[in-house]
């Protein structure tokens, strides 16, 4: 499998780093339901820090307290050395960028009308031709909203963020829905702005892309961040380097594959099985075998790389995209 190059490689440590948003004891309930439950998070300038999880883990709950959208039942929020509740709302808002899940933007208005009307929002930001090539759009500045592409709408959303020169950016899921093209090209927006020094929080559940472009990600479920780390961290605290994924014609004891050698977990998903292994010379033959001896076949067999996503399938037993 290729390797992709993370933004990791390139930062600093953050014992080095000072913080630049930090929640503590974070709580929202919505009735009967605690979206966000006793959450502690901290940032450091200059990181991209990826916020992952399924839908429903509370992700854009905690981004919108995060936001200052959304008031938080318990618990204290700081962004840049401020609160929400000062007196400086105002001049914390000229300081970070907010692209949404779901941006609406007027679709009868061009390009470079949308941006000068955010533009006008801030004292201080880029030039609107600046931004425009910044989100690689310098084709359709003269065009109308709704006649962009949905990577181009999502740029035009991340455009609309980046033009007050926020020194702190949330961007919430940017890329969901766009085809693997869009993908790219909104992901060198985002190491644009990291790499001239920005702060950004990400949410996603797309693992490649926390993989390509986070420092560090905090896996989040139910409410609560579950494991926090680089994504190497996070990978190698599986104790294994490989996963071998299959389906059998008969079932077979967990206890048994448990027990093959090289193998340190399973994860069962109705007939998919999905074994975490350290040496897949050892633990595969050991596998063929054993399914031999159970006089059951093989229906499948993949494997791959260990992956963040199965390092969540191992802390909660269901897959990312799972709701």
């Amino acid at each position: 499998m290729a390797t992709q190059t993370s933004s990791t490689e390139q930062s600093v440590s953050p014992a080095t780093q000072r913080v630049a948003l930090r929640c503590e004891g974070l709580v929202k309930r919505f009735a009967d339901v605690t979206a966000v439950n006793g959450l502690d998070l901290e940032v450091f300038a200059g990181e991209c820090f990826g916020l992952l999880g399924p839908n429903g883990a509370g992700k854009t709950t905690t981004v919108e307290i995060l936001e200052g959208l959304t008031p938080a039942d318990e618990g204290k929020v700081e962004l840049l050395g401020q609160q929400w509740n000062s007196n400086d709302e105002r001049a914390l808002r000229e300081r970070i960028g907010v692209q949404l899940q779901e941006t609406q933007l007027a679709e009868k208005v061009t390009v470079i009308e949308t941006l000068r009307l955010f533009r006008s929002f801030y004292k201080r930001g880029h030039s609107i031709d600046e931004v425009i090539q910044t989100v690689a759009l310098e084709e359709k500045r003269d065009a109308r909203v709704g006649k962009l592409s949905g990577g181009q709408k999502q740029r035009l959303a991340v455009a609309c963020a980046l033009v007050g020169d926020p020194e702190l950016l949330f961007l919430d899921e940017p890329t969901t829905g766009l085809d693997p093209q869009a993908r790219l090209s909104l992901w060198d927006v985002v190491d644009k702005f990291r790499k001239g020094g920005g702060t950004i929080l990400l949410t996603t559940h797309y693992m490649e892309e926390a993989t390509r472009l986070c420092d560090r990600v905090a896996i989040m479920d139910h409410g609560k961040i579950i494991a926090l780390g680089t994504p190497l961290e996070l990978i190698e605290s599986l104790g294994a380097d490989q996963i071998i994924e299959f389906r059998v014609t008969s079932p077979i004891p967990e206890g048994a594959l448990t027990g093959l050698p090289a193998v340190t977990h399973l994860h069962r998903r109705g007939e998919d099985y999905s074994l975490t292994v350290r040496e897949m010379g050892v633990a595969l033959p050991a596998l063929l075998a054993e399914i031999k001896r159970r006089q059951s076949e093989l229906v499948s067999l993949t494997t791959h790389e260990a992956t963040l996503e199965d390092v969540f399938v191992s802390l909660t037993g269901r897959m990312l995209r799972e709701t």
